[in-house]
């Protein structure tokens, strides 16, 4: 079916709100074998009506985000009945729910906050449970295809229990039957699009009826596989084949969820040290749900003071090799580990720039050390040449990695 999504809004084109809608919606709707095949964003007023007469002959599915509210330029639900020839009728349902919604929150009723119970004859009321604005539901016969058209509400925090409670039920009675592709995302950590997809590039087009794409991020790439079961088994295969170690997940997890996991799942705990990372590292751990278990402490010692109070690096171990070395990454992860009681520990310490380096330590270095109660400390340098922001991303992508490939080590250790 040819689905397309119009989102409505100015502050969209202004760059004012990020449009999370197109994003949430293909999401809903690929486990039903539907893939959106064009999107268009569209300011407030007329050009939502323009935009609905341009697609909707070619069209099978169409949403339509915003412009249900209240104010003139929502004209959404003006411009579907329009070009539907369907007249507006006041809905006597949708009014008491609005007048109960702002008696309960102590809101004046306007006439125009009053527009929003207005439905087209023979339009499928979608109920908003977090706001005053219905979704709607409509469908025409153009010539023995069927166009539906589905009006929802602009805020994801209306829009998104609204299409999971009332739209993905009528989306399966009309799909019903159809069959539907299967997608993997293989995530593989610390190598680049390139080598990855000189690796496996070939082979997984040789695979019948698959679809590939690549998404590439600071320190880690996505391979999407997009086909029948079998050939999905065939391309994991073979991706774990050529990448053994560094594919983490083939599932909707970060590395930090996938360390996180494997922690609790050992009953072990980590501390972090950060110097040039800035605290970044121990933010992305204890973004995952139930990090509680098993992160332990985070030091974010920036100055060289701090170095020596917090985690004992001594003050002559940094003026003979210096805050970004070797020495002073294994002092910081060791201290971190036995300040905080933790069975590992991470650091890291490095030149984010744009300023500062040496012939020595060029822009860009890090050290990251890896301390734990039953192995030496690791230490790894790296180097990554880039804006602050990306060298962060990439920086705590290694650490992150290096325990991940501890923490496996352990588990075939004990198996």
């Amino acid at each position: 079916m040819r689905v397309y999504v119009i989102n409505t809004g100015t502050e969209l084109l202004l760059g004012n709100v990020v449009n999370t809608h197109l994003t949430f919606i293909a999401r809903e709707l690929f486990p039903l074998g539907l893939r959106i095949e064009r999107q268009l964003t569209v300011p407030d007023g007329s050009a939502i009506q323009e935009s609905l007469a341009e697609v909707f002959e070619n069209a099978d599915l169409i949403f339509v985000t915003g412009g249900l509210g209240p104010t003139t330029d929502d004209i959404t639900r003006e411009a579907a009945a329009e070009l539907l020839g369907l007249r507006l009728r006041p809905d006597r349902e949708v009014a008491e729910s609005i007048r109960l919604r702002l008696r309960t929150r102590g809101f004046p009723m306007t006439d125009r906050i009053l527009r929003q119970a207005d439905v087209p004859e023979g339009a499928v009321v979608l109920p908003n449970a977090n706001g005053t604005a219905p979704g709607l539901y409509l469908k025409k016969d153009g010539g023995g295809v069927m166009h539906h058209l589905f009006l929802l509400p602009g805020p994801p925090r209306e829009l998104e229990p609204m299409f999971r409670r009332c739209v993905l039920p009528i989306l399966h009675q009309i799909n019903k039957g159809k069959s539907a592709l299967a997608c993997r995302t293989f995530r593989i950590a610390c190598v680049g699009e390139s080598v990855v997809e000189a690796a496996v590039g070939m082979k997984l087009l040789a695979l019948p009826e698959v679809e590939l794409g690549y998404c590439a991020r600071p320190g880690e790439v996505d391979v999407r596989v997009l086909g029948p079961s079998p050939a999905l088994e065939e391309a994991e295969r073979i991706i774990r084949g050529a990448f053994p170690k560094q594919l983490y997940t083939t599932g909707d997890e970060d590395l930090e969820d996938v360390i996180v996991r494997l922690l609790r799942d050992q009953k072990k705990t980590v501390a972090i040290a950060e110097s040039c990372t800035g605290g970044y590292l121990a933010h992305r751990l204890t973004n995952v749900p139930g990090a509680s278990a098993a992160f332990r402490a985070g030091y974010i010692t920036y100055a060289n003071e701090t170095k020596a109070a917090a985690l004992g690096v001594e003050p002559s171990e940094i003026q003979e090799h210096g805050a970004v070395s070797r020495l002073v990454a294994t002092r910081m992860a060791e201290g971190a580990r036995r300040e905080a009681k933790a069975d590992y520990a991470l650091a890291t310490t490095g030149i984010a720039g744009p300023g500062g380096g040496s012939a020595e330590k060029p822009l860009g270095t890090v050290y990251i050390a890896l301390a734990s109660a039953d192995a030496e400390t690791t230490v790894q340098r790296s180097r990554f040449q880039t804006d602050r922001k990306s060298f962060k991303q990439l920086a705590t992508e290694t650490a992150l990695e290096l325990l991940r490939e501890r923490l496996l080590a352990t588990t075939r250790a004990a198996a």
